[in-house]
């Protein structure tokens, strides 16, 4: 049994496997032929794998910017960074993170099948964070080993379904579709950017969106985002890096390479991450939705798949860049606030601007254009700065750790769920999830009713 139990986790943790499985799944039950089945199982997994190359080959090439600001500035602090921190967790609380993730894979897909919001959740790497995070939350709340994970995978069921939700509208407009959702833990602080950048737009003086960036005749190259992401990487690079110095660089980084070399080189490879990036997002969704469309047919009616940050970019490439630096931005802000307040300093997580950013950037682009854009990638970057900094109280031992999670939801979940037990203790906890699902069948019934009721006022007139 444990066996069993091991290879089912495997699978679950490897998202291009699910997604995979899943467009082998919706083309069979459309009746296609085994070769279509074969071809669109196989370019689907292709796809996600060219995906998530190009998303390790932006960390990489973003690691060495963390360490070479942290330096320039003398900055000390937590740094907000998943795949830090998942590796400490799960030597004390793998188990329980392994079981929430699998039982929380099946009640996202029951919820979804018993509620208006459709959304099935195919970014694994990040569910497993987000239950790695439940476990720790309920463990130093005191739960026993059973209680954690079932409370774990409800929560974690449900928070699955409802972070697609939060910014379905933003999707449809940015993509001009309605077939994919985001399947990320930014959705909280994306949807507060977003938000916010929505105010700004204005029917007078409308902001012109961030793809239609005039470029001087002189300057026609710059059109080719690829080449615009690499000059810009590289100045921010050649700025942090003359504040760090090439003695730092040369002897703890580059081993020996000229700093300005490997600094550029480095923004080089940044965008050539993000490249690979919007050529692996292509081929996901010129299969995977196809495919998608046969489970939402025969199991899950009207369901869309809700997939990684990255899916998003190739909507509006410009702004991912522009969202990323004013999320940056607003990190920076954060830390200075911080470091005058006298609280622990959180320091920007390049890697989770650059992916939060990026996505607020393309939302708030879709609803108040360039303006729009730079307001909600600022307001993101603030939100994801200060979360880490409530999340630290409530995590135990690893509050004390150099590295937090670092995404919105983690924040505004884990908030949420420890504050609950300071404020209550366990009972209080339980109730808090249970009272969570009252308000997401409510919500679901709310909706339901409203736009029926739309739609039998529209016949009638």
């Amino acid at each position: 049994m444990n066996g069993v139990l091991s290879i089912l986790l495997d699978v679950f943790r490897q998202p291009s496997v699910i997604v995979a499985m899943i467009s082998l799944i919706g083309l069979a039950v459309q009746g296609k032929k085994i070769s279509d089945i074969v071809q669109g199982s196989i370019r689907t997994m292709i796809g996600f794998l060219v995906l998530a190359a190009g998303s390790g080959v932006v960390t990489e090439a973003l690691n060495p910017f963390g360490s070479m600001f942290q330096y320039a500035f003398h900055v000390q602090g937590v740094v907000p960074n998943n795949e830090a921190i998942i590796g400490t967790v799960l030597m004390k609380y793998g188990s329980e993170a392994a079981l929430i993730f699998f039982f929380g894979m099946i009640v996202n897909i029951v919820l979804s099948i018993t509620s208006r919001f459709k959304f099935i959740y195919l970014t694994g790497h990040v569910a497993f964070y987000m239950a790695s995070m439940l476990a720790v939350i309920f463990n130093v709340a005191g739960f026993d080993t059973l209680t954690v994970i079932i409370l774990g995978s409800f929560a974690q069921g449900l928070l699955i379904t409802i972070s697609p939700a939060l910014v379905q509208s933003f999707m449809r407009t940015a993509s001009g579709k309605d077939d994919v959702a985001l399947g990320h833990p930014t959705s909280s602080g994306v949807l507060i950017g977003t938000l916010i950048a929505k105010l700004t737009a204005s029917k007078k003086h409308p902001s012109k969106s961030t793809e239609d960036i005039k470029f001087p005749a002189a300057l026609g190259f710059l059109k080719d985002t690829t080449v615009l992401i690499a000059l810009s990487m590289a100045i921010i690079y050649a700025v942090v890096a003359l504040f760090a110095g090439p003695q730092y660089i040369e002897s703890h980084l580059s081993n020996g390479q000229n700093f300005i070399v490997f600094v550029i080189l480095k923004a080089a490879m940044f965008s050539a991450g993000v490249f690979i990036i919007l050529a692996g997002v292509q081929v996901v969704l010129d299969e995977i939705v196809p495919a998608f469309k046969g489970i939402s047919e025969k199991l899950v009616k009207n369901a869309k798949p809700a997939l990684d940050a990255p899916m998003t970019f190739g909507f509006a490439p410009n702004a991912v860049l522009i969202g990323f630096l004013a999320s940056f931005a607003g990190g920076i802000v954060g830390m200075v606030i911080m470091a005058l307040a006298g609280t622990t300093v959180v320091i920007p997580g390049i890697v989770a601007h650059f992916m939060a950013g990026g996505v607020t950037g393309v939302f708030s682009n879709g609803q108040a254009g360039r303006r729009g854009c730079v307001v909600g990638g600022f307001v993101n970057g603030i939100v994801i700065t200060f979360l880490p900094l409530l999340l630290l109280p409530v995590l135990g031992n690893l509050g004390s750790a150099n590295s937090t999670y670092s995404d919105a939801d983690f924040g505004v979940t884990g908030v949420f769920l420890g504050y609950t037990n300071v404020a209550g203790g366990k009972i209080v906890s339980i109730i808090a999830v249970v009272i969570s699902y009252i308000l997401f069948y409510a919500s679901s019934i709310l909706l339901t009713r409203r736009e029926n009721s739309k739609v039998k006022y529209a016949i009638e007139n």
